[in-house]
């Protein structure tokens, strides 16, 4: 069982962060009102800090020198005046954006799963779970986090140092100065920074992604493992993975740590040369010591917004890779919806020269489908078969746009299936897969996700478990509101297989195909479903994908391919007689048997009636195989 899927998304490449984080701007533009606001409260709190220093120059140069106690009292007052006014104002900052983002966030989540929704299968084929779980999780909390932290003080804290070094330069250019001489070497050591920085941070949350496909997928082939006793390869694939991203989150933290060590570092030693050099002007009276000490005071301010650059870049590198991750998945291009509805024709379900190949196959290889010609007639029930590999599954996936035909084209009532919405499309046509899949929902909301965007009512969704023989749902604890659980896998796979046919069938489709709908059926039980699917096959237009003779029985023709086209087509008798394939196809080998078999009566009774001993024999060997 392969451990992960691979993300087709590219795992490293270069790109400007700001180009990147320019694309979050459709979903910023509706709170950017309050955005701003939160930046300029948070500039005007962080200038109540900076008030700080002056209020010190004034208190040492006055009210200390003078030895005026009334003054000193002040002078505290007004420090602690300004302290409550900056945290009330961070307050009121984080008030202003904490709502607004949140919707932000769900926003671009909504957004996520819709577009997911409507890309075709083939990119849900080429793409892991984990990795689309991941980008609408952990990367939107990034994005998240950085317009609410990163991204308003990058804003806060340029300005505050630019606020800061006015102040710094108008006490005293030449200690200005001074703090001033670490800003080349920091400009390089962080482009240096960002640039590695980046490589990681992309690396991390491409193998976050890789690890959630492989905690997914333990969870759900659960049972798999345990039958077969895997639990020591998974836990070694987890432990691979796990492990993969922990060195990488490391690499991520030493370059962080060492970024950091300088940023902090180099101000630090241009904080104690400035105090040198103050300590000496005020030895020699060319600067007072009110004033170096609100200079060393507004550059000690100053540490936490230049501390914080490194800080900062992290965070906006992260959140530039989580919005590139993200728009990845969303510049993906959505199935065509198709044009106006057309006016129907009653002309059944027609392929005309259908091809299709998958992207991915190799090159030099045929098409799997290599022009299919078939004309199902309205009402009619066309049952399809031919060996194992040739296209069966894929065709029906044609006819619901799952994928789209490389060439040909497919009718329904005369109107181009490429040419109508995905929505009609729908309306028109069922589908029950061979592998029936269920939703953690009750067993009433399964079945009526069938029925389209208006529901199916209470007699509907009944009278679909009856004709589907879904019997077992009355004896459930709490009959049709009974939650089925995650895959549906508190149920049997006869009982799965059963509820997915009556989905297929609730909403009385124009068009249905079934794919091998009851290979998952005991013998009594199928019967029973093929007598009440015969009342539905006949109010319908239909596709039936089949692998044993009792499916076959309930077709008026039968469709044999075979190298990718439509071999031949006639009755289930017909087929027998003509085609030496079919025989083989039907009789496990045996063609003798086979021809016996032919000469059943006709489709429309009972399995038991339909198929003499030789002929059930043909059915349980098809079964065995």
């Amino acid at each position: 069982m392969p451990a992960t899927t691979p993300d087709p998304a590219p795992a490293v490449r270069s790109r400007s962060v700001i180009r990147s984080l320019l694309r979050l701007w459709p979903y910023v533009r509706p709170v950017r009102t309050r955005l701003g606001l939160s930046a300029v409260v948070a500039v005007v709190a962080s200038c109540m800090a900076l008030l700080i220093p002056l209020v010190l120059k004034w208190m040492v140069d006055g009210p200390v020198t003078d030895h005026d106690p009334s003054g000193v009292w002040l002078g505290g007052g007004l420090v602690l005046l300004l302290g409550l006014l900056e945290a009330g104002l961070f307050g009121v900052r984080r008030w202003l954006v904490a709502r607004p983002l949140a919707g932000v966030e769900a926003a671009m989540r909504a957004d996520l799963y819709r577009h997911l929704q409507r890309l075709p299968v083939d990119f849900h084929d080429r793409w892991a779970s984990g990795q689309l779980l991941s980008r609408a999780t952990m990367d939107l909390q990034i994005l998240r986090m950085f317009l609410a932290f990163p991204l308003v003080f990058l804003v806060v804290n340029g300005a505050t140092i630019l606020i800061g070094f006015t102040i710094l330069f108008g006490q005293s250019w030449l200690l200005g100065l001074v703090l001033l001489g670490p800003v080349v070497p920091l400009v390089i050591v962080c482009s240096y920074f960002e640039s590695r920085y980046a490589l990681q941070a992309r690396a991390a949350q491409d193998q976050a992604g890789d690890l959630a496909t492989v905690v997914e997928e333990s969870v759900l082939g659960i049972r798999i493992i345990k039958a077969f006793g895997r639990h020591r390869s998974q836990a070694r694939a987890f432990h691979a993975k796990a492990h993969e991203l922990r060195l990488t989150e490391l690499r991520k933290a030493r370059l962080l740590s060492d970024i950091w060590a300088v940023i902090m570092t180099l101000p630090e030693l241009a904080i104690g040369a400035a105090l040198v050099v103050g300590v000496l002007q005020v030895s020699d009276d060319r600067l007072s010591s009110g004033t170096l000490v609100a200079f060393l005071t507004t550059a000690l301010a100053l540490r936490w917004p230049v501390e914080s650059i490194g800080f900062l870049l992290a965070m906006s590198n992260e959140s530039a890779t989580a919005a590139d991750r993200y728009f990845e998945a969303m510049d993906a291009v959505e199935s065509d919806t198709g044009g106006s509805v057309p006016t129907p024709r009653t002309d059944g379900l027609r392929m005309d020269g259908v091809r299709f190949r998958y992207p991915d196959a190799p090159e030099g290889t045929p098409d799997l489908l290599c022009g299919v010609d078939l004309h199902i007639q309205p009402g009619e029930t066309m049952a399809l078969v031919g060996a194992t590999g040739c296209g069966k599954t894929t065709l029906t996936a044609l006819l619901p746009r799952l994928h789209d035909a490389t060439g040909g084209r497919i009718t329904l009532d005369g109107a181009d299936i490429a040419e109508l919405p995905v929505r009609r499309l729908r309306e028109l046509l069922a589908v029950a897969f061979e592998e029936p899949t269920l939703f953690s929902a009750t067993v009433r909301e399964n079945v009526a996700m069938g029925a389209g965007p208006d529901g199916a009512s209470e007699a509907e969704v009944e009278r679909a478990l009856a004709i589907a023989q879904c019997d077992f749902v009355a004896g459930l604890p709490r009959g049709m509101d009974t939650e089925v659980g995650e895959q549906g896998l508190s149920l049997s796979g006869g009982q799965r297989q059963r509820l997915a046919l009556a989905r297929a069938v609730v909403g009385r489709p124009q068009f249905l195909v079934l794919d091998d709908p009851l290979s998952a059926l005991d013998v009594h039980t199928e019967a029973l479903v093929e007598g009440a699917l015969r009342e539905v096959l006949a109010e319908t237009t239909a596709l039936v994908v089949a692998h044993r003779p009792s499916t076959v029985m309930l077709a008026d023709r039968v469709a044999l391919l075979a190298d990718g086209r439509i071999s031949a087509v006639g009755t289930h008798a017909e087929l027998l007689r003509g085609s030496a394939e079919y025989r083989h196809l039907m009789s496990g080998g045996d063609e003798d048997d086979a021809l016996r078999a032919g000469s059943a009566p006709p489709p429309g009774i009972g399995l038991s009636a339909a198929l003499d001993d030789s002929a059930l024999d043909l059915a349980e060997g098809s079964d065995a195989r």
